[in-house]
């Protein structure tokens, strides 16, 4: 049986700021990755081996 919870939050206006920040920050690095990948493959036939990791250390 699988189950499901639903939780909401009601973030103050600090936490809305910061949870935008947070989101936007790891849509960026996704999608920046998800390029990289697209272009590496089109390059050379092979899939690129990333992590999100090695994009934070050149931020």
């Amino acid at each position: 049986m699988l189950k499901a919870y639903k939780y909401r939050i009601y973030p103050t206006s600090e936490q809305r700021l910061y949870l935008a920040k947070t989101f936007g920050c790891s849509r960026f690095i996704y999608n920046k990755m998800l390029a990289d990948k697209i272009e590496y493959y089109k390059e050379t036939g092979e899939m690129l081996k990333n992590t999100p990791a090695q994009y934070k250390k050149g931020i």
